[in-house]
């Protein structure tokens, strides 16, 4: 049975973040190899000259979708229209439904009727899924809906209604884990028609390194030290703000420590300022290959997130044979699948937090265990999965 797929996406790299959204590429990547035609459309749309201007005066970059970030998958963005009023009221469900329109109409004409299947990826601002909904009407085809986390935790509460009816009305709507699942459902969602498939990892890119060679090419080796690192963007839903509490409290019992920070965000200022007299190196944004070797570098990984929908780092961390102490928000304890690498919320969470890394550090672990559970996470068995899900719909429309 063949499968042609339009992929909608909220979640896309950019010219200033080639990386945002990766998890959509490396699926994108195992379709291909797979031989699924498909065609991705970005959610980005065409601004006025309104709203360059704002973004000039306030020397904000524009946001340019990164065509050829992989010149055998070129996202296509999708140019209605997009004025500075139409962002102010954007926030209007009746705005939001009215360029969704607009973008599933545009999409119909450009795509014709060659192919079979929709698969949406997020729901934010206008939102891929709703796009999806509207698109599936045009063409008399069936869609998808896969979310990644923050769409259902932070948008979803205040567009309950229409997250419920996007949901409701596809033919398969996919979570990234089960807790994200039950979070959905608390919000109306019956769970019917849905599937947990998780975000995967690249074997090729993240593999076991010899920790003491890679911690001399990036001339980060200190002999007799403990190295703890955090890889993610430095925001509040990542606990970025408690990261120089944690490693203070690290350093006051682990003599010999070097902490590293790899990735940015509006807490970096912060973290800089907060951790000045620890042994630290903050190395910004870097492409996944040099993140894989900062993981190799490391003894182990914090993820102390106050929210999370999978947490890709967990596996890719996993696969380099590290360990990974995450907090149990969200898909972090199901993704990491040892409860002695788990701390839970509540009182004096970040000191708890820094004896648990603490003793995992003293007593040591098994790499081999961790290595083991991350095979299952590979990019070719997650979109196997994603596949299955394609011939299932694909066969059941075709017997109505």
């Amino acid at each position: 049975m063949k499968i042609n797929v339009i992929y909608i996406t909220d979640l896309f790299p950019t010219e200033n973040n080639p990386v945002r959204g990766i998890f959509i590429m490396k699926r994108l990547e195992a379709a291909k190899k797979a031989g699924i035609k498909f065609v991705v459309f970005a959610t980005e749309f065409k601004e006025t000259w309104d709203l360059t201007l704002i973004r000039k005066i306030f020397r904000k970059p524009p946001r340019i979708i990164q065509q050829f970030i992989k010149k055998d998958i070129p996202f296509q963005n999708i140019p209605v229209r997009f004025s500075l009023l139409d962002r102010i009221i954007v926030k209007t469900m009746k705005k939001k439904k009215t360029i969704a329109r607009q973008a599933a109409k545009y999409i119909s004409n450009v795509v014709g009727s060659s192919y079979s299947v929709i698969h949406a990826h997020g729901m934010y601002e206008i939102g891929a899924g709703l796009i999806a909904m509207y698109l599936s009407e045009l063409l008399n085809i069936p869609y998808i809906v896969t979310l990644h986390g923050s769409d259902v935790n932070r948008v979803m509460p205040r567009m309950q209604e229409v997250f419920v009816k996007v949901l409701e009305n596809a033919s398969k709507v996919i979570f990234v884990s089960e807790k994200l699942r039950m979070r959905a459902m608390e919000f109306g969602y019956s769970g019917g028609n849905s599937a947990v498939i998780p975000n995967g990892y690249d074997p090729s890119v993240f593999h076991p390194m010899d920790k003491k060679s890679v911690r001399k090419e990036l001339k980060v080796l200190k002999e007799g030290y403990k190295y703890v690192g955090f890889v993610g963007g430095l925001n509040h839903a990542k606990r970025a703000d408690k990261l120089p509490e944690i490693f203070h409290v690290i350093a006051k019992q682990v003599r010999k420590v070097r902490f590293f920070v790899i990735g940015d965000g509006t807490l970096r200022k912060f973290v800089e300022k907060n951790t000045e007299n620890l042994d630290i190196v903050l190395t910004g944004m870097l492409p996944q290959q040099e993140v894989a070797k900062w993981m190799n570098a490391m003894d182990v990984v914090i993820l102390p997130s106050r929210e999370e929908g999978f947490g890709a780092v967990i596996v890719e961390a996993m696969a380099c044979g590290t360990a990974v102490i995450g907090s149990n928000n969200g898909g972090i304890p199901e993704t990491i699948g040892f409860k002695e690498f788990v701390v839970e919320e509540g009182k004096d969470f970040e000191e708890r937090f820094a004896n648990k890394v603490i003793k995992v550090l003293d007593e040591g672990y098994d790499p081999t265990l961790l290595i083991e559970r991350a095979k299952k996470f590979t990019w070719e068995s997650i979109f196997k999965k994603e596949k299955e899900c394609y011939l299932d719909i694909l066969a059941r429309s075709q017997n109505r």
